[in-house]
This record gives C-alpha cells, structure tokens and sequence, in this order.
C-alpha cells in the first residue's frame, strides 16, 4: 500500500534472553573476561595437572635440592629435591576447595540471617542486625587464630589430620565472612518485599516462606553472587595466611600457603620457591576480583553498558 514502509529487519530491535543478556554485559568487561580464562586455566591444572605430571609430591632427591626450573622440573625444586610444580598443583586443589567451601558456608549464614531480618518487622530483625554488626566488629584474624588453636586437635583426632583441618578452617573462615552477605541479603529484602509483584503474591494468600522462595529470593540472588566471588578470594587469603603462620594444613600437605611458609628461609638462594606459588595466589585472588566486578556489570540492571 502507498504510504506504508516496512522497516528492516536491521532496524528491529533484538530481543536476548536472560542468560544471554548477562554474557552479553559481561563480555563487555574485558578484564572479567580474560580473569575467567585465567581461572580457569588454574582450576584445569590442579584438577587434570595429576594425571599429566606424574611427579609425586613426596619423592625426595637432595642431590636436586634448590634448583632453578628446568626441563626435569618446570617450577624448580625445593630444599629436599621435592618437585615444586607437582606441590603446587595438588596445593592448589586445596586451596581452591577451601575458598570454595567457605565461601559456601558464608553464603548459606549471611542469606539465611539476611534473609531472616528482612522479613522480620519486628524485634528479631533488629537483634540479628545487632548480631550482624558484633561480628563485624570483632578482629578476626586474632580471632580465627584463637578458634583454629582451640579446636585444632579434637577435630584432628575425629576426622584425621587433613578432614579435621579442612573441616574447622572451613568453617572458621566461613562462620566469619558472612555478615557483608546478611547485610546484603537483607537490604534487597527491605526493597523488594515492597515490590507490586510481591504485594500480588501476598493478596493472593502466598505464605512468607513461598514469597520468599518464588519471588523474594530469586530477585536478591546478584548481589549476593558477587558477594560469593569476594569470599572465595578473601577464604583463599585467609587459607593461606594461617598456613604461612604454621596454623594451617600439616607440614607434609603442600597448600600455597604452605609453599610460602617453608620458603621463607630460602629467599635469597631459592626465589622460585616462592615465586610460583605466592603468583599463582595473587592470580586467583585478582582473577576472582575481576570476575566479581564483571559479574555486578552482568547481573545491574540498571547500569548501562
């Protein structure tokens, strides 16, 4: 018909979906990006690196004690001839695994008391804040020291000398990181509580517990995933830092931390002893930290990229 035009189809305005939008946004953030494939490099080799360097992590040679990387030993080796790469990788898996799971357990405390304070509008949402700010207000390096020196030894005896390390610096770490979640956690609350949305769920009969299940949660997830991104850098921090005080995995359980405590003493004729596995910590912690900052462009709504 004479005076219509049909606008083409380059003209149309694409429609992503939601998964497709966030990687979309977070491909725009290209450190975020290049963080994700150094990361994922790191978790590649302590998770397929055993089964291609076969090097075990306790064979002893003194005659190549110190020596700089080479073709036999990439990494170098340290004071009793032990292969550093093959300690580092199977470190590495615990390192990892430790920042993981206390970033885990730190997300499960702070959404479940975030979650808790948000939809109480009553005494019990104040005395869990107040609990909140206590926490955030204790020093807890001293304290992690403190609890770590206490119950050390009986977890030992129950759950042997790794699980019973494990277990307690997982949950120290995480029994201590979750307040920045709860104070999240419960701010999305208070906003989306008041939502339409949540006000129709509630018209129609849904319990507190569907509203937050259904509607509540869902929609307060973003936060607390980049909160989740933080903790497993800072768990890996914290990981490390006790094993390089002597408080962490036994001497013979190479951890990154560990790698840096035993190479303390021979700085200045061994540098690769600890340059390897202090870089490797610095790339995870930064990788991480990028990836968070990505995430947050990804998953803001409101922020225009």
């Amino acid at each position: 018909m004479a005076g219509l035009t049909l606008a083409s189809p380059s003209a149309e305005r694409r429609v992503y979906s939601p998964w497709r939008e966030t990687w979309r946004r977070y491909s725009r953030h290209k450190l975020a990006v290049v963080s994700a494939f150094l990361l994922l490099i790191l978790i590649l080799a302590v998770v397929v690196g055993p089964f291609i360097w076969r090097v075990k992590i306790d064979d002893i040679d003194i005659v190549a004690g110190m020596q700089g990387p080479s073709l036999a030993h990439p990494f170098g080796t340290d004071d009793l001839g032990q292969d550093i790469l093959a300690r580092m990788i199977y470190g590495g898996r615990i390192s990892l695994a430790v920042g993981l799971a206390a970033m885990l357990v730190s997300v499960f405390i702070g959404t479940l008391v975030g979650a808790l304070a948000g939809m109480s509008r009553g005494a019990l949402g104040h005395g869990l804040m107040w609990l909140t700010d206590l926490f955030l207000s204790l020093p807890q390096l001293p304290l992690l020291l403190l609890l770590i020196y206490l119950f050390r030894d009986g977890l030992k005896v129950a759950f042997g000398p790794e699980g019973g390390i494990f277990i307690l610096i997982v949950l120290v770490i995480g029994g201590l990181r979750w307040m920045p979640v709860a104070r999240l956690v419960r701010a999305q609350f208070l906003s989306i509580r008041e939502k339409e949305f949540v006000e129709a769920a509630r018209a129609l009969g849904a319990s507190p517990v569907r509203q937050v299940v259904r509607h509540i949660l869902p929609n307060a997830l973003g936060p607390v995933i980049i909160a989740g991104t933080i903790d497993v850098a800072a768990a890996i921090i914290a990981e490390s830092t006790l094993s390089f005080l002597g408080l962490g995995f036994p001497p013979d359980t190479p951890t990154w931390g560990r790698l840096l405590y035993d190479a303390k003493d021979f700085l200045d004729i061994g540098p690769h002893w600890a340059l390897f596995p202090g870089g490797a910590i610095f790339i995870a912690v930064v990788a991480i930290n990028f990836i968070g900052d990505g995430l947050r462009d990804a998953l803001d709504a409101r922020r225009v990229i």
